[in-house]
């Protein structure tokens, strides 16, 4: 007899959250502008969308963390501008998915 297939990573689902739901508006509007700041510095690549869902996942983990300033936000989505550069140089971040 056959097996059902189970999904893949079903136990491990997190509950979605909406990121409006979960900061003020003067951090969202930090976290847009860090966002485009540290984007910026990458170039034209910047628009890869997987680089830039990286960068806003650790802009969103430093809000979430508690740091909601413009310049902890910025410097958040810088360093993990340098690490798409360190680790995907040449690259150029394309399918590039990080998972840690």
């Amino acid at each position: 007899m056959g097996r059902t297939p189970r999904k893949a990573n079903a136990s491990r689902k997190k509950p979605v959250t909406m990121i409006a739901e979960s900061f003020d508006r003067r951090t969202l509007a930090n976290m847009e502008v860090a966002l485009e700041r540290a984007c910026e510095s990458l170039g034209p690549e910047s628009n890869q969308h997987d680089a830039r869902r990286h960068i806003a996942s650790k802009i969103v983990e430093c809000a979430a963390s508690g740091d909601r300033t413009l310049g902890g936000l910025t410097d958040a989505g810088r360093a993990a501008a340098s690490e798409l550069r360190a680790t995907h140089g040449a690259r150029r971040w394309a399918g590039i998915v990080l998972r840690r």
